[in-house]
Parts: C-alpha cells; sequence; structure tokens
C-alpha cells in the first residue's frame, strides 16, 4: 500500500503553499499523511528529514522516494506512478 508522508509545520511558509496540492491528491484518492514535524519529531528523526516540506512516499512502509520544497502536483503523481 502507497502512501505519501507530507512533512509540514504551521510556521512554514512553503509548506502552506503546498499544503492545497496534498489536499486535492488526497480528494483524489492517493493516500496521504500529514505529520507536523513540530509535534511528531519522532518521524522526522525516523526518516531523517532535514528540510520542510518533505513529502516520502512510502510503498508498504519503506521508503521509495522523496521529494523536497514546493513541488507542482504532477511531481507527485509522476513520483506515486514510477
Amino acid at each position: 500500500m502507497k502512501q505519501f508522508l507530507y512533512i509540514s509545520a504551521a510556521w512554514c511558509g512553503p509548506c502552506r503553499m503546498l499544503g492545497p496540492t496534498m489536499n486535492q491528491l488526497q480528494q483524489e484518492g492517493y493516500s496521504v499523511r500529514k505529520v507536523d514535524a513540530d509535534t511528531e519529531s519522532n518521524i522526522v528523526q525516523q526518516y531523517g528529514v532535514r528540510n520542510i516540506p518533505t513529502v516520502i512516499l512510502l510503498n508498504n512502509g519503506k521508503e521509495v522516494a522523496r521529494k523536497v520544497g514546493n513541488n507542482p502536483k504532477e511531481t507527485y503523481i509522476n513520483l506515486w506512478n514510477q
């Protein structure tokens, strides 16, 4: 099972810009789990996230790809379909 981990924080400008894109993906049927970097620091550490926003694609719980920063929606769809 594939899932996007969307790691962000409320104070992060690029995270706020990426939020609507991730919401759209979720509404289109993609599995998206939003992770607050401030309150879920264990997940941030687990995946070695150094910059936010970071979107990690998991497949059966294993990381298969990641994108850092605010990217177009098509970037995430292409990542999912690889």
